[in-house]
């Protein structure tokens, strides 16, 4: 693995020219609108005791069309008063796994909520939530980013956003939760997913956004040979009539159009030698991000950029943002 995108100088500086349909935040509004008039209440049902220093709960909240997602929600057992809570989102392909893969956020004081994935869970973890919406979408090319891909109201990721922003409700419902302190975060996929929220979802504090994918479709799959992009190329290179249709779609959910909405305070992290999000796909999104922000920038990684060595500079961002948790070692429940 070498550099292959733009030198550093040209990524600061990337600020491609975004194609934004006319009635996108009537689109989302309305999409939000729907699945919100709908919503079944959340469940959240104690599991694991045997994790004796935090408290797990098993999720099913009500997402787009009122589909039921899973999650988990993780809370450090020793706490004093409601804590701030990150709502993590996945990688491409996998699913919401087992809850002890998921105590870096408790161990430092934090809940957090992690959202399955509609349809993952094969690929590297395991996932428990079905997509429904599946039967309506038409061809797609084997995976998910061209699954409904022909129309915004039938494509896979409409359904994946709203379930993003559903679970920062759900999240905020949970006694130990603080309801004004929520983060959003993931990598990967999961870092468009943030993205995504942050835009949609103005209410959240901070957005923690790694190697974004579903950021400049139009530049990944003229550059990247990588899975997941690839899969659009495929897709495209068959319905070749369709083309048109396809990138009108995906204007709805590229991280550009939604940075452009997202003003919360974030941070970002990239890796100058990632094939899978390309440097400048990230740096696009970054550019156009509307709130203040930050960018971590790993030169000799790739896709795994700063991985753990990037965890603490997280904490440490949120703690800047006056987002850490209280002191205290008072025992709490959970209901």
């Amino acid at each position: 693995m070498a550099l292959f995108d733009m030198p550093l100088d040209e990524l600061t500086a990337y600020r491609p020219e975004r194609t934004e349909p006319p009635d996108f935040d009537d689109f989302w509004r309305q999409t939000l609108a729907e699945s919100r008039a709908i919503r079944m209440p959340t469940r959240y049902t104690p599991v694991h005791a045997e994790l004796r220093a935090v408290e797990v709960f098993d999720v099913t909240f009500s997402g787009f069309g009122a589909h039921p997602i899973k999650g988990w929600l993780i809370l450090p057992r020793h706490r004093a008063g409601r804590l701030p809570v990150v709502v993590e989102y996945l990688g491409y392909g996998g699913g919401r796994g087992l809850p002890v893969e998921w105590m870096g956020w408790p161990s430092a004081g934090y809940a957090t909520f992690v959202m399955d994935t509609r349809g993952q869970g094969g690929a590297s973890t395991p996932g428990d939530t079905s997509d429904p919406g599946a039967d309506e979408s038409g061809p797609q090319y084997p995976g998910f980013l061209t699954r409904g891909a022909f129309d915004p109201r039938t494509y896979y990721y409409r359904r994946v956003f709203t379930d993003a922003v559903l679970a920062i409700e759900a999240a905020r419902e949970h006694e130990a939760v603080d309801p004004q302190a929520v983060v959003v975060a993931g990598g990967s996929q999961g870092g468009g997913i943030a993205l995504a929220a942050a835009a949609l979802e103005s209410t959240a504090l901070a957005a923690l956004i790694d190697v974004p994918f579903l950021s400049h479709f139009a530049r990944a799959i003229d550059i990247t040979d990588e899975e997941p992009y690839v899969e659009l190329r495929h897709f495209l290179a068959v319905h070749r009539d369709r083309v048109g249709d396809v990138f009108r779609t995906l204007s709805y959910f590229d991280g550009l159009n939604m940075a452009a909405r997202s003003k919360v305070p974030a941070l970002f992290a990239v890796g100058l030698m990632d094939r899978i999000s390309p440097p400048s796909t990230v740096f696009a999104a970054f550019n156009h991000y509307a709130g203040p922000k930050e960018i971590a920038i790993f030169p000799y990684n790739g896709h795994e950029a700063g991985s753990s060595y990037h965890v603490l500079s997280k904490i440490r961002f949120l703690t800047d943002l006056g987002l850490a948790p209280r002191d205290g070692q008072s025992e709490a429940g959970g209901k």
